[in-house]
């Protein structure tokens, strides 16, 4: 584990520099975090299974409006040999910097303590920042990322690493007003060029997202199966299909597959 003094530089960030996104949340208001993290675990489509995803929202959002906008039933229809746990990861766990702790402590580490093997991380937005960010702390722990919509930082740190040929050739400026942004690109190397980690990274976007300038110079780095897109912005008609394409495409268990 990297020592916390980094992750304090690196999530003090959150208040400011997420407020300056504008990011959207449905009825946002601060909350304050509580220990344990609260999650909600929905069951799989065909019985006991020992894969996991754990879901992130994104800024402002609520558990139950992953609910009520169709990520669970969208989940349950794909037929997965999978449970998912929605955690509470809010805003709150940020501005304390205690997301990626909370994360491994309340949700990740009981999970493998109730026999599950593989865990995969989705998120949307914040929540896809949240996942990179844990991925790359406690990469033995994670099997695949599935982002949605990501905040990558702010747009002149994406032109920087356009400028000299993408991610796998970026190298991090030794000063910046985007701490975050070169934060989360030094994290994607990881899933990029020959060397790329064996974990698989899908990057989902609105072709009409505000964030999207910055989706688009991560995906030529990705091989093309694992970039999907699809019309719209940063809101939930392009989140919903994009997260029902995530889950046919990335290589998880199936109801279907062969069980001795």
């Amino acid at each position: 584990m990297r020592a916390p003094l980094r992750r304090r530089g690196i999530l003090a960030w959150a208040v400011s520099a997420l407020a300056a996104t504008g990011l959207p949340g449905c009825g946002w208001l601060p909350r304050t975090p509580v220990v344990p993290m609260p999650a909600l675990t929905d069951s799989g489509a065909c019985g006991p299974a020992d894969t996991l995803i754990v879901l992130l929202p994104g800024r402002g959002m609520l558990l139950d409006e992953l609910s009520s906008e169709g990520f669970i039933d969208r989940f349950r229809a794909a037929g997965l040999r999978a449970d998912l746990v929605r955690a509470d990861a809010h805003m709150g766990y940020y501005k304390d910097r205690s997301v990626v702790d909370r994360l491994q402590a309340d949700v990740i580490g009981p999970a493998r303590s109730q026999g599950y093997r593989h865990i995969w991380l989705a998120g949307i937005s914040l929540g896809g920042l949240g996942a990179l960010l844990y991925a790359d702390e406690h990469p033995e722990e994670i099997d695949g990322l599935l982002l949605i919509a990501p905040y990558l930082g702010e747009p002149q740190t994406a032109a920087d690493v356009a400028a000299q040929g993408g991610p796998e050739r970026w190298r991090p400026p030794a000063q910046t007003d985007d701490a975050i942004g070169v934060r989360a690109w030094t994290c994607l190397q990881r899933y990029v060029g020959p060397r790329a980690a064996h974990t698989p990274l899908y990057l989902a976007f609105g072709v009409d997202d505000r964030l999207a300038p910055t989706h688009r110079v991560l995906a030529p780095a990705l091989p093309p199966q694992r970039v999907l897109t699809a019309p719209g912005g940063h809101d939930w008609p392009a989140w919903r299909p994009l997260w029902k394409r995530s889950l046919a495409q990335a290589p998880l268990p199936r109801c279907s597959d062969h069980r001795p």
